[in-house]
Parts: structure tokens; sequence; C-alpha cells
């Protein structure tokens, strides 16, 4: 606990310096405002510990993991091209052996993007060639992460066009491969350029159009081809990602919703075993529905009604149904990542109920109740690794209760947020062929943002 001590100490000490008025220069002002640039980066230190593991061993029952997430980004204007890079510092600390610790977790000093952008035709039209990250739609598919600790980023070319009425996005891209990803190397934080290569590639558009039905409508497809690579074998993913959303804003005083489907087709093969040539024919899918409504009232509450569902493996011979979210974030929905991260978009069935508040400017805090059903069951449960192949074991998998608070010590400069969760686990996560005997799971953690 010493890691969350300095961290609570530390808050304190900036809280303090915060009420005496006393606001930190950017790193931009430190290098004396230069024309035409943009110079900005974070630090980010969280400690996070979680008791009543849910994942089969050999994880340990318990962990402890401390983080720090840095930021460097630079961009010239010259107006009609940019060009910027932006250094990304994921860094792990005194998580237990057989942690669950991976690369999502650890990607010491990387060069995350590095590009030129011009404009085509005016700035309405611009064209992104080299490294770079991406946000698309509702991120569910797509997302430069936030929560988690190391972020997506590809090597391509992207076109973004904005128009009056809309905007859209074409692209053709390598995800870039974080390394190393051997456990020793991800405790030692080594530094080891991530990989891009031919034999992973991702592609894609989207399109949105404003002001329809009193928000927006998004389509869009996305192409993901994967082959084994040397040292690097691989599920041969070629899947063909297409879907809708149509959804509002969530504003004062006012209704909102969120309704999105999605279709997965295309084939790949059962495991990354080398002596598995089987192409499986894919057919999955994925739902979100949700309506809330923000009240005329103190603290400004917004209560939302959710309903997800990602299709599981049916086990059907030649066919494979599993729902893959691709490079998609799930901290919104489903609860914090790292050494949690127990739901995601595959075999599950899951109404939730969430309260938001937003007191003032300067904090916010949510507390969500979520139910959670198995699709398939006979396939592992979301992103637990928990399988009972003969399905004995039932759908029901238990709910997950969950919390957050962020205050911003000094504005849009220090915040510090904190979360809890727990995992009150069904007969599913209980009596599982593979379910860990060790009750239900619990998970809390706190970190400190600096932006400078």
């Amino acid at each position: 606990m010493r890691p969350l001590l300095a961290i609570t100490v530390f808050s304190a000490l900036v809280a303090g310096h915060a009420v005496a008025g006393e606001a930190p220069t950017s790193l931009y002002e430190l290098l004396g405002s230069p024309d035409g640039w943009k110079i900005n980066g974070t630090l980010r230190i969280r400690d996070e510990a979680i008791a009543g593991q849910f994942r089969p061993g050999p994880a340990p029952q318990s962990d402890h993991f401390l983080s720090s997430r840095t930021t460097l980004f630079a961009e010239y204007d010259a107006a009609s091209w940019r060009v910027g890079a932006e250094v990304f510092d994921s860094r792990g600390y005194f998580q237990r052996p057989n942690s669950s610790v991976s690369t999502t977790e650890v990607n010491a000093l990387e060069l995350g993007q590095a590009y030129v952008s011009f404009d085509v035709g005016g700035p309405e039209s611009t064209v992104t060639a080299g490294r770079f990250t991406m946000d698309d739609g509702s991120r569910r598919l797509i997302a430069r992460n936030q929560f988690r600790n190391t972020i997506n980023a590809f090597t391509g070319v992207r076109f973004d066009l904005r128009g009056e009425n809309g905007a859209g996005r074409l692209f053709w891209t390598m995800p870039q491969v974080r390394e190393p990803d051997d456990p020793q190397s991800i405790r030692d934080n080594d530094i080891r350029w991530d990989r891009e290569s031919f034999d992973f590639q991702f592609l894609g558009g989207s399109y949105t159009w404003s002001q329809v039905l009193g928000g927006a409508l998004e389509v869009y497809g996305y192409g993901l081809i994967e082959r084994d690579a040397p040292r690097a074998p691989t599920r041969n993913r070629r899947l063909f990602t297409s879907g809708a959303r149509l959804f509002r804003a969530p504003k004062a005083a006012g209704f909102d919703y969120d309704i999105e489907g999605i279709y997965q087709t295309g084939q790949e093969r059962g495991s990354t075993k080398p002596t598995d040539l089987t192409d499986l024919d894919v057919s999955a899918s994925f739902a979100h529905l949700e309506a809330g409504r923000t009240f005329v009232a103190p603290w400004s509450p917004r209560v939302a009604l959710q309903y997800d569902q990602g299709s599981g493996d049916k086990g059907k011979a030649g066919r494979f149904t599993r729902f893959d979210t691709l490079f998609g974030a799930r901290r919104g929905e489903y609860g914090p990542s790292s050494l949690w991260g127990a739901v995601q978009r595959a075999n599950l069935r899951s109404p939730t109920i969430r309260l938001e508040v937003t007191p003032n400017s300067r904090w916010d805090a949510f507390v969500a109740y979520r139910a959670l059903w198995l699709d398939s069951p006979t396939d592992s449960f979301a992103s637990t690794g928990v399988r009972d192949a003969a399905g004995r074991s039932g759908r029901y998998a238990g709910r997950q209760i969950e919390g957050r608070v962020r205050y911003w010590l000094i504005p849009k400069a220090v915040r510090l947020e904190g979360g809890a969760a727990w995992l009150d686990k069904g007969r599913f996560l209980a009596t599982a062929p593979n379910a860990p005997k060790d009750g239900d799971s619990r998970y809390g953690y706190v970190d400190l943002t600096f932006t400078f």
C-alpha cells in the first residue's frame, strides 16, 4: 500500500497548491509559445489491486500493480500541412509472478505517432500518412485508449472528409503489435520497437450524417487481414465487420439514445497452433441499446438503461460465432481494464442501469449495476477465460457493480481519479470446471494525471 499512500500524500500537496491559487505553467509556455506549434504531454500514475481472481490459473488469487503512462506530443502546423510525433511510455511495477499484466499495460518508450498530414482541396479534406492513433464512432471497434495503460496505434494512410452535414473517413493501416510480449521482458519494462507488417492489415471506412432523427447516423465497414508471421502464429483472421449506429448525445433536460448493431463475417482458425490449418466460417454479431435522460436538478443527474449482447461461439462444425471487438475500448461501458476487465463484447448478454452525476465542472461520478449472462453456455465467458465445454454450468455469470469519482485538483492540469468494482459470481463463474474457487472478485484503483 506504500504507492497508494504516496499518491494520496502527493495529491494533498497538489491540492494545497491549487487552493493557494498556484497554477502550473504548461510545457508549451515554458518553451516560449512558439508560433505554429502544439506541444503537450501527460503523466499518469495509477495504483490498483484485485482480490478474488476471476481468471483461471496461473493468475494469482490477488495481485497489485503500480503503473505509469507518459505521453509527449508535438505538431507543427503550416496551415495547409502538418507534421507531428508522439512518444508513449507505459511501464508497470510490483505485479506478482504469473500476473495477468501483459502488453495491454506495459510498452516502454515507443514512438506511437510520427506522421505528416496535408489538406486536399481545402481544410475540409485531409490526408495523413505515417504512424497515428484513431478514434472512430462509438469507439467500440476503433479507439485511442484512455483508461488502459497502453495505446492502440497504426501505420498507414488515412483520409478524413468534413462537410456541413457529416464527416467521413477512409483508411488503410498496419496495426502496431506491441513488443516485447514475453512475461519476463514485461516485468523488466524492456524497451523494444513495436512491429508492423503486411501480414497484419486493417482497413475500412465510415461516414456519419448529422441531424438524423434528432441525432446522428453512422455507417461503417472494416476489414482485418491477418497471417502467420515468423515466430508469431495467429488465428489467420480474415474478417469483415459492418455496422450502423443511431445516436443522440446526452444534454441537459433531454433524452439521449445510442443504438448500434454490428455483424461480422469472414474466416479464421480455431486456435494459434501451427498444426491448426482449418479455416472456420465466421458469423458473429453485437448489439448495444441505450436510453438515458439528464434531469434539471442539483448535480445534473443522468439515468441510463443499457443492454449489450455479443455472440459467443456455439461450437458448430466448421463455424465460428464469437464476436471480435477488434481495437475497441471497454472502460466506458464495462468497467476498468488492466487487472480487472472481466466483461467484454463477446459471449455476453447484459442489461445495465447507470447513474451519473456532475455537480460542477471540477468533479463527476457514476455508479453502474450490470447483470451478466452468457450468450453460449459452452464458450468462455467474456474475457474471463472461464469455460464449461459441456454447458452444464448454465448461463448466469453473476453481477458487477462499479463506481468512479474524478476531481480536478487543478482545472485542466491535475486530476485525481478513483474507482472500485465488485463481481458477485453467479453459478457459471462459481462452478465451471476451470473457475477459480476464490469467492467474489473485488478491485480498486486510484490514479493521478498531470496534463502539461
